[in-house]
């Protein structure tokens, strides 16, 4: 949330010198955001089905937290379909 430049998280535009890893939560967020729609799950009962907890969820959701791999495979098997955006989350001037 630090670099968020202008819009609403995760639909927003980050600052230019916004590190990587903000560029990858707010692409996740927004899959995340997006699968949980599609499912019409909630957060509660996702977190019930994924053995993650609802405030959990809520923070990967807002931009508080990145997933730990655990966490991102439980999400990903529950609603079917892969989050992690990988390096299309990256734009070309960032470099790793």
């Amino acid at each position: 949330m630090t670099y968020v430049a202008s819009g609403n998280w995760p639909c927003t535009r980050l600052v230019q010198d916004a590190p990587i890893n903000a560029h990858y939560g707010q692409a996740f967020a927004r899959n995340l955001a997006e699968a949980m729609e599609a499912s019409e799950i909630g957060l509660k009962a996702l977190g019930n089905k994924a053995g993650v907890s609802h405030a959990t969820i809520s923070q990967l959701l807002r931009g508080m937290a990145l997933p730990d791999l655990g966490t991102l495979a439980r999400l990903e098997v529950v609603l079917g379909t892969g989050l992690w955006p990988g390096p299309a989350a990256r734009s070309d001037r960032h470099r790793v």
